[in-house]
Protein backbone atom coordinates (compact mmCIF):
# COMPACT_ATOMS: atom_id res chain seq x y z
CA UNK A 1 0.00 0.00 0.00
CA UNK A 2 1.67 3.10 -1.31
CA UNK A 3 1.34 6.50 0.29
CA UNK A 4 1.21 10.01 -1.64
CA UNK A 5 2.42 12.46 0.22
CA UNK A 6 0.80 15.86 -0.49
CA UNK A 7 3.26 18.88 -0.08
CA UNK A 8 1.13 21.31 0.72
CA UNK A 9 -1.04 19.82 3.31
CA UNK A 10 0.98 17.46 4.52
CA UNK A 11 -2.00 14.86 4.33
CA UNK A 12 -1.80 11.40 3.28
CA UNK A 13 -3.42 8.86 1.41
CA UNK A 14 -3.74 5.05 2.40
CA UNK A 15 -4.53 3.63 5.92
CA UNK A 16 -2.53 5.51 8.53
CA UNK A 17 -0.68 3.54 11.33
CA UNK A 18 -3.39 3.80 14.26
CA UNK A 19 -6.62 2.84 12.11
CA UNK A 20 -6.60 -0.57 13.92
CA UNK A 21 -6.71 1.32 17.63
CA UNK A 22 -8.69 4.47 15.88
CA UNK A 23 -11.38 3.30 18.23
CA UNK A 24 -9.16 3.30 21.36
CA UNK A 25 -7.55 6.48 20.47
CA UNK A 26 -11.34 8.40 20.21
CA UNK A 27 -12.27 7.00 23.75
CA UNK A 28 -9.33 8.80 25.11
CA UNK A 29 -9.71 11.56 23.10
CA UNK A 30 -13.31 11.96 23.82
CA UNK A 31 -12.26 11.36 27.95
CA UNK A 32 -9.22 14.36 27.59
CA UNK A 33 -12.18 16.04 25.77
CA UNK A 34 -14.53 16.10 29.32
CA UNK A 35 -11.13 16.59 31.54
CA UNK A 36 -10.90 20.27 29.22
CA UNK A 37 -14.52 20.86 29.95
CA UNK A 38 -13.75 20.09 33.68
CA UNK A 39 -10.94 22.46 33.80
CA UNK A 40 -12.93 24.81 32.54
CA UNK A 41 -15.56 24.38 34.76
CA UNK A 42 -12.98 24.64 37.71
CA UNK A 43 -12.23 27.86 36.38
CA UNK A 44 -15.57 28.93 36.30
CA UNK A 45 -16.38 28.03 39.58
CA UNK A 46 -12.98 29.69 40.97
CA UNK A 47 -11.82 26.02 42.42
CA UNK A 48 -8.14 26.54 44.25
CA UNK A 49 -5.07 26.97 41.69
CA UNK A 50 -3.56 23.98 42.61
CA UNK A 51 -6.13 21.33 42.07
CA UNK A 52 -6.82 23.08 38.14
CA UNK A 53 -3.15 22.69 38.02
CA UNK A 54 -3.64 19.35 38.95
CA UNK A 55 -6.16 18.48 36.52
CA UNK A 56 -4.37 20.12 33.67
CA UNK A 57 -1.04 17.86 34.41
CA UNK A 58 -3.17 15.05 34.45
CA UNK A 59 -4.78 15.92 30.97
CA UNK A 60 -1.14 17.10 29.63
CA UNK A 61 -0.16 13.33 30.42
CA UNK A 62 -2.81 11.87 28.75
CA UNK A 63 -2.63 14.11 25.39
CA UNK A 64 1.03 13.06 25.48
CA UNK A 65 0.49 9.08 26.12
CA UNK A 66 -2.06 9.58 23.01
CA UNK A 67 0.87 11.48 21.33
CA UNK A 68 3.30 8.81 21.81
CA UNK A 69 0.97 5.92 20.69
CA UNK A 70 0.20 7.98 17.19
CA UNK A 71 4.45 8.42 17.25
CA UNK A 72 4.57 4.80 17.87
CA UNK A 73 1.94 3.33 15.04
CA UNK A 74 3.36 5.65 12.68
CA UNK A 75 6.94 4.42 12.74
CA UNK A 76 5.83 0.99 13.33
CA UNK A 77 3.55 0.99 9.94
CA UNK A 78 4.16 4.12 7.86
CA UNK A 79 7.67 4.85 8.18
CA UNK A 80 8.52 1.10 8.06
CA UNK A 81 6.29 0.80 5.04
CA UNK A 82 8.40 3.60 3.78
CA UNK A 83 11.64 2.82 4.27
CA UNK A 84 11.15 -1.28 2.98
CA UNK A 85 9.96 0.34 0.10
CA UNK A 86 13.38 1.70 -0.60
CA UNK A 87 13.56 5.29 -2.22
CA UNK A 88 13.41 8.93 -0.77
CA UNK A 89 10.13 8.01 -0.01
CA UNK A 90 11.65 6.22 3.18
CA UNK A 91 14.23 9.12 4.02
CA UNK A 92 11.00 12.07 3.83
CA UNK A 93 9.49 9.64 5.88
CA UNK A 94 12.26 9.59 8.93
CA UNK A 95 12.89 12.95 8.38
CA UNK A 96 9.16 13.96 9.15
CA UNK A 97 9.14 11.36 12.40
CA UNK A 98 12.24 13.33 13.21
CA UNK A 99 10.36 16.79 13.06
CA UNK A 100 7.60 15.28 15.23
CA UNK A 101 9.46 13.79 17.58
CA UNK A 102 11.10 17.17 18.23
CA UNK A 103 8.21 19.20 18.40
CA UNK A 104 6.37 16.50 20.61
CA UNK A 105 9.87 17.23 23.02
CA UNK A 106 10.02 20.98 22.61
CA UNK A 107 5.85 21.20 24.59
Amino acid sequence: MSESIEASTGEHSAHHGYISGKDAYLKRLRRIEGQARGIQGMVSDEKYCIDILTQISAMTSALQSVALGLLDDHLNHCVVSAVAAGGEEGVLKIKEASEAIARLVRS
